[in-house]
């Protein structure tokens, strides 16, 4: 289950890239050839980038290609891999999800009650969209986290 959560956060965010590249090229293209732009259509760019970014985060643990000192790791023994993964994920992988989790909510709901929006004139609203990632994604990590526990311990079965 964890890991077709975290499959369908890495096909949202393989086609949010693809639409991504076609604004990036739009919008430079309408920049430097036709000399307009528009600041709605840069921070969406940017709102994008999140999205790719924050619903990515969970595959790439579920394919264990996060970032780790590969030089150690490589040459140790899948139960010394293990219990680094699982002292890994216990002590920092589950409670900065958790962290922000807890504090992103409340970072949401703040801007959803005020109704935020773009402090850039001509920017987009509804900023609390965009800033539910954070914390969705957060959730989406944690479970991954938490199947890739279960996944760890079945080296020492």
């Amino acid at each position: 289950m964890f890991d077709r959560v975290s499959k369908l956060s890495a096909q949202l965010s393989a086609l949010t890239l693809f639409v991504l590249v076609l604004l990036v090229v739009y919008d430079a293209t309408s920049r430097y050839m036709f000399h307009t732009g528009s600041i709605a259509l840069q921070e969406l760019e940017w709102h994008l980038f999140d999205l790719v970014i924050l619903m990515g985060i969970a595959y790439t643990l579920s394919e264990d290609r996060h970032v780790r000192v590969d030089i150690f790791y490589e040459n140790f023994s899948e139960k010394t891999k293990a219990i680094i993964n699982i002292i890994s994920t216990i002590f920092f992988i589950l409670p900065l999800s958790m962290l922000i989790i807890y504090v992103g909510f409340d970072f949401v709901t703040l801007s959803y009650e005020q109704l935020e929006t773009s402090s850039n004139p001509g920017g987009l609203e509804y900023r609390f969209i965009v800033k539910s990632l954070m914390p969705l994604s957060f959730v989406f990590l944690l479970l991954q986290a938490l199947g890739a526990l279960s996944r760890y311990t079945k080296v020492f079965r």
